[in-house]
C-alpha cells in the first residue's frame, strides 16, 4: 500500500548475537579510568590531582629551596655564634617546619575535594518546579527535558536557590559549584588554587588554610633568623649593613624573597581568616557580597570556626577505585547520537549514560550481523503480508537498542548503513 512502509522485526538469533558478543568482551574497569572530569588520578585511583597538578613541582621548589639555602650558608654561622645546641634547634625547627608543609601539600593537592557525582540521567522534574518553569525557558531548550534552572532549598530557615549543572545533570546542593577547570562540582567549593593544582573544597579547605598559614610562618621564620645573621655580621666585623650583606649574600636574597613570599601568603592567610569567621568561601565573597545582606551560613564566630576545624571532615562520595562494567562511549565521550551533533551542554543521556556496552566488536560477527539484516530487508520486500509499524509523528523507523550500540561504535558511516538497511526499500 502506498505511502505505508512496514519492517519485519528482528530475529532473535540477532539480539541473542549482541548479547553474546557484549557479554564476552564487556571489559572490567574501573571508575577513575572512565571518569569524565579533568582529573589525574596515580597509585590505581588512590590519589586524585587536578589537571595542572604540574604546578606541584613549582609550589615544592619555591618552599624547599630556600630552606636549602638557609640550613647551607645561614644556619652554620648561628651554630657557630649561639651554642651547639640552641643552633641546631634553629636548623631542625626549619626543616621540621618544612616537611609539615609538605605534608600539608600533599592532603590538600592529592585528595578529594568534595566532588559530587554526576547523575547518569537528568531527574525527574517535580510538579511544583514543572508548573512553575517560564516559557523562554521551555521555548529555548529546544527538545531538551522541561527541567528548570534554578530551584528553591531551605538553608537555616532562609531560602536559598540552588542552580541546575547541564554537565553533572543534577541540581548542585548549597555551596556547590562547577569547576570549569576541574568538570566537577565541588561541595562547599572554594575556589581552583593553581599552587597546589587542585580545587579547594569540603573536604581539604582545613588542610588548605594550615598550608598557607604555616607557609607564613616558615616566610617569618626565616626571614627573621635571616637579619640575626646579619647583625652578628655587623658586631662581628664592625661593618655596616651593605658591608654585612656582601659577607653573606644569601642572607640578604633569603629576606627579600621571604619579604615578598610573607605578602603574599599572609595577606592570603589574613583573607582566609576573615572568611572563616563569617563562614564565606572565596567564591561566594567574590560573587554574592554577604555584607549587604544576610548571609545564610553564618553560625557565629565560634560555631564558624568549629565548623572548619574541629567538625569530622564527611568521607568521599565517589568510590574511584569501584569496579564497573568498561563503557566505551564513556571511555571516548561520545558526544554524537545517530547523527546529530549533541551540544556539551546538554545533558547527555544517549550512549554515553547507558550500561556498559562492549568496547570492541570483532569485524567477522559484524558483518555476520550485516548479513542477517540483508536477510530481513530481503524478506520485508518480499513478504505479501502486513506487518506492525514503529513510524512515528517524524517519519523514522525505531532503532533497537542493539543496533543503536552498534552505530555508535563502529562510526556514523556503519550506523547510516545499518538504518538503510533496516528502513528498506519504499
Amino acid at each position: 500500500m502506498q505511502g505505508k512502509f512496514y519492517t519485519a522485526p528482528l530475529p532473535p538469533q540477532l539480539s541473542d548475537s549482541n548479547r553474546r558478543i557484549i557479554d564476552t568482551n564487556t571489559p572490567t574497569m574501573r571508575v577513575y579510568q572512565i571518569w569524565k572530569g579533568s582529573n589525574r588520578f596515580f597509585c590505581g585511583g588512590r590519589l586524585i590531582f587536578g589537571p595542572d597538578a604540574r604546578s606541584l613541582l613549582l609550589t615544592v621548589s619555591m618552599i624547599v629551596v630556600p630552606v636549602i639555602l638557609f640550613c647551607a650558608f645561614v644556619s652554620q654561622r648561628l651554630i657557630d655564634e649561639f651554642n651547639h645546641h640552641f643552633g641546631n634547634l634553629i636548623v631542625g625547627i626549619s626543616v621540621a617546619l618544612t616537611v609539615y608543609i609538605m605534608i600539608l601539600l600533599f592532603l590538600t593537592s592529592a585528595r578529594d575535594p568534595g566532588i559530587i557525582p554526576r547523575n547518569p540521567h537528568p531527574p525527574e522534574p517535580e510538579d511544583d518546579t514543572a508548573s512553575s518553569i517560564s516559557t523562554d525557558w521551555v521555548g529555548s531548550q529546544s527538545g531538551a527535558p522541561n527541567i528548570p534552572p534554578t530551584k528553591d532549598v531551605m538553608v537555616n530557615g532562609m531560602v536559598v536557590k540552588v542552580k541546575y549543572c547541564q554537565t553533572c545533570m543534577l541540581y548542585r546542593p548549597p555551596r556547590c559549584s562547577h569547576c570549569s577547570i576541574c568538570n566537577n562540582c565541588v561541595d562547599r567549593f572554594d575556589h581552583h588554587c593553581p599552587w597546589v593544582g587542585q580545587c579547594i573544597g569540603k573536604r581539604n579547605y582545613r588542610f588548605f588554610f594550615m598550608f598557607v598559614s604555616s607557609t607564613t610562618m616558615l616566610c617569618l621564620y626565616v626571614f627573621a633568623f635571616c637579619w640575626v645573621n646579619i647583625e652578628r655580621i655587623m658586631e662581628a666585623y664592625h661593618c655596616s649593613l651593605g658591608r654585612a650583606f656582601l659577607k653573606s649574600p644569601v642572607s640578604g636574597i633569603l629576606i627579600l624573597y621571604t619579604f615578598i613570599a610573607a605578602w603574599f601568603v599572609g595577606g592570603l592567610t589574613a583573607f582566609h581568616l576573615y572568611l572563616i569567621f563569617t563562614n564565606q568561601t572565596t567564591y561566594e565573597n567574590f560573587r554574592y557580597r554577604y555584607d549587604g545582606k544576610m548571609n545564610p551560613h553564618n553560625l557565629g564566630c565560634w560555631r564558624n570556626i568549629r565548623e572548619i576545624f574541629f567538625s569530622k571532615i564527611p568521607s568521599s562520595k565517589n568510590n574511584f577505585r569501584a569496579q564497573v562494567k568498561g563503557d566505551s562511549s564513556s571511555v571516548f565521550n561520545t558526544s554524537m547520537s545517530l547523527g546529530h551533533a549533541m551540544s556539551p551542554e546538554m545533558p547527555k543521556r544517549s550512549f554515553d549514560i547507558e550500561m556498559g556496552k562492549r568496547q570492541a566488536v570483532a569485524a567477522e560477527e559484524f558483518e555476520d550481523i550485516h548479513s542477517q539484516i540483508d536477510s530481513i530487508g530481503g524478506s520485508e520486500r518480499c513478504g505479501p503480508q502486513p506487518r506492525h509499524t514503529n513510524w512515528d509523528h517524524k517519519g523514522n523507523w525505531e532503532i533497537t537498542p542493539d543496533i543503536h550500540m552498534l552505530a555508535a561504535e563502529f562510526g556514523m558511516q556503519h550506523g547510516s548503513t545499518v538504518r538503510e538497511k533496516i528502513h528498506g526499500v519504499r
